[in-house]
């Protein structure tokens, strides 16, 4: 609970920091994680992705259709990203070469429509051909064929 309420104040601090401007959160009963799943809980003027994620609902420009998105090995939980940030394959998060740090991605498979939005906080991916990595967790959550390494993907940001 102690990790929960210092994630929930960090990501308040950011953004306070990075819209400039107080938004005052309801605290809500706990939620299980399937309920969240199932039903992708809709506050008034926040979207939960996750039981520790929360998003700000908003407008999402198109950015790149038909990419290819793969998912971080197990072998970087632990480690640090290029954002200074530990790396944690059950968080919702990316690396992606040109979005700022912080950006909120929303990542939709074109083969079932699934759709997840996570936080750009690495570089990468370094292969040419493909756009986006994803954490195990993310990636999972909208895979079609979960043997798969890899899915074509439409990239949209969450604009403030």
């Amino acid at each position: 609970m102690k990790k929960l309420i210092t994630l929930f104040f960090l990501f308040a601090v950011i953004g306070l920091i990075s819209s400039q401007s107080a938004v005052a959160i309801k605290q809500k009963a706990p939620v299980s994680k399937d309920t969240i799943k199932k039903n992708k809980i809709e506050l008034a003027e926040q979207e939960i992705v996750s039981d520790t994620n929360i998003v700000e609902k908003g407008k999402y420009k198109f950015y790149k259709k038909n990419a290819h998105a793969s998912y971080y090995a197990d072998k970087f939980t632990g480690k640090r990203t290029t954002s200074g940030r530990k790396f944690d394959n059950n968080k919702y998060t990316a690396a992606h070469k040109k979005f700022p740090f912080g950006t909120k991605v929303k990542i939709t498979n074109e083969a079932n429509g699934k759709s997840v939005v996570v936080e750009v906080i690495d570089r990468g991916p370094f292969v040419r051909s493909r756009e986006i990595d994803l954490t195990k967790r993310a990636f999972m959550e909208i895979a079609q064929n979960k043997g798969s390494g890899q899915m074509k993907v439409t990239i949209e940001v969450l604009e403030k």
